[in-house]
């Protein structure tokens, strides 16, 4: 029987492991406790949040034993905004960790074991390596221990990044260590033009006034920066005036757009986007392969690592003269990677938009042999299944194919699938169903996102003869 606790609770607790998701994991008897913000050899006093039959969430008060495994993060918002779970952890420990994870999530949700497992492939750069980050404004600051009691901080704006499990309270940014410098750059004084400019912050609970997100977007080929400000209509004298001293004071930017957003959903995207200035795409460039990058275009946020996945990808398809389905293709990326030396390449994605995006993109690197197909997967796959694939490639998201879909994979059967994934639990459920007919002839983790539980990998199954 499950040892029960209560909400609010406190109790002493070792944490013996780290959950896919950052949280440490501790036991009472067969009973599970996720603690936030703890690591492996920690010992905590923590209260209970959240109490279910076989499992609570926690959070610690105190520290009463440090592991061995922490160090001083350099981010002076860790510990606070939402985007960072290990930057005090050393690098090596973090990739054992997501190892760890993925090889559990085969093991334990999918029930199904793979010829080689290999260890994670480091991230080239583990700072500055994002290319596109959302930052928030607030009229909810939330203050750091250091800065309560100062006078001279104001809680009545803010622009950063969210406090965990607060959807309206937002840790003012002055630099995010994975995101490279000339966008902090573009952050900061983002930041000064607008708490000047006299335009209201949007209110999140009362659902009036402007100002409601910053997003950047960096090309590392060209080392040109897109910016577009969110707001909830429009307010073109201002953007006039901030398009003119950003590109003074940074001539990095090559375009800056305003997306107009008047519903109540707090999202980075809407009904309307001007282009104030510049260029209405980046252009990022993978290996000797382009790729147009409008504000709301899909792509892979670390551009670096991205280009080590599609290796991986296209070497785990030897793709030489055969016919490739793409599934979830999005823009079109993958398939253009490994279209070279492929006889033919369809991608399949609901999206419309990604598929006019995917076609451009064919046509910028001058790759003829593809096709791509707008639509919802489950119904169009058959229909293509007179020309079978030797190789799918696919690339669901976050929650994985849809049972449908892999049911239709099934019935087309090619000799290999290569599958890619955001997910380990997903991952292995649909590896689970697939292993019916395929055996997993390896899995390559690829660490796209240092210092985050986050963790892409990379499958290749073969057909059982």
């Amino acid at each position: 029987m499950a040892k029960k606790v209560k909400r609010k609770q406190e109790l002493e607790l070792e944490i013996e492991k780290v959950a896919f998701g950052g949280k440490g994991i501790a036991r009472l008897d067969d009973y599970v406790i996720f603690v936030d913000n703890s690591l492996p050899g920690d010992r905590v006093n923590a209260r209970i949040r959240k109490a279910k039959q076989k499992y609570a969430e926690a959070y610690p008060l105190e520290l009463l034993k440090s592991s061995e495994l922490r160090q001083e993060a350099p981010c002076k918002h860790f510990g606070w905004c939402g985007g960072c779970k290990w930057q005090n952890v050393d690098y090596p420990q973090q990739l054992a960790f997501k190892k760890q994870h993925v090889a559990e999530a085969l093991a334990h949700i999918g029930g199904v074991t793979t010829e080689a497992l290999h260890d994670v492939l480091p991230a080239p750069e583990i700072f500055g390596y994002r290319n596109k980050m959302e930052f928030s404004f607030s009229a909810n600051r939330w203050l750091l221990p250091e800065e309560l009691g100062n006078p001279e901080i104001k809680k009545d704006f803010a622009l950063g990044l969210h406090v965990p499990r607060y959807f309206d309270r937002i840790v003012d940014i002055e630099k995010c260590w994975i995101q490279p410098e000339m966008m902090n750059e573009v952050l900061r004084f983002s930041k000064a033009f607008f708490k000047d400019s006299g335009v209201p912050v949007y209110h999140q609970r009362e659902h009036h006034g402007v100002l409601r997100h910053l997003v950047l977007r960096k090309s590392f080929a060209a080392g040109k920066l897109m910016v577009n400000l969110v707001t909830a209509r429009t307010i073109d004298d201002v953007m006039t005036a901030y398009a003119e001293q950003l590109t003074a004071e940074f001539p990095f930017v090559s375009g800056i757009f305003n997306t107009i957003n008047s519903g109540v959903a707090q999202v980075a995207t809407g009904e309307e986007q001007h282009l104030i200035y510049g260029e209405a795409v980046l252009v990022e460039q993978l290996e000797k392969f382009k790729f147009e990058i409008s504000p709301n275009s899909f792509f892979q946020t670390n551009s670096i690592q991205g280009e080590n996945l599609y290796k991986i990808v296209r070497n785990f398809a030897d793709v030489a003269d055969k016919n490739i389905w793409d599934l979830y293709c999005g823009t079109g990326s993958i398939g253009i990677f490994v279209a070279e030396n492929a006889r033919k390449i369809t991608g399949f994605e609901i999206v419309d938009s990604a598929i006019k995006d995917a076609y451009r993109n064919a046509e910028l690197n001058g790759i003829e042999n593809c096709e791509f197909v707008a639509g919802d997967l489950r119904f169009n796959l058959t229909k293509y299944a007179e020309d079978p694939p030797d190789v799918i490639i696919c690339d669901p998201p976050r929650a994985g194919m849809h049972k449908d879909v892999v049911k239709t994979l099934m019935e087309v059967a090619p000799p290999q699938i290569v599958y890619v994934s955001c997910n380990p639990a997903t991952m292995a459920r649909d590896l689970a169903e697939l292993t019916q007919i395929y055996h997993i002839a390896e899995v390559q983790p690829v660490d796209m996102f240092p210092h985050t539980y986050h963790i892409e990998s990379v499958a290749r199954l073969e057909k059982i003869t």
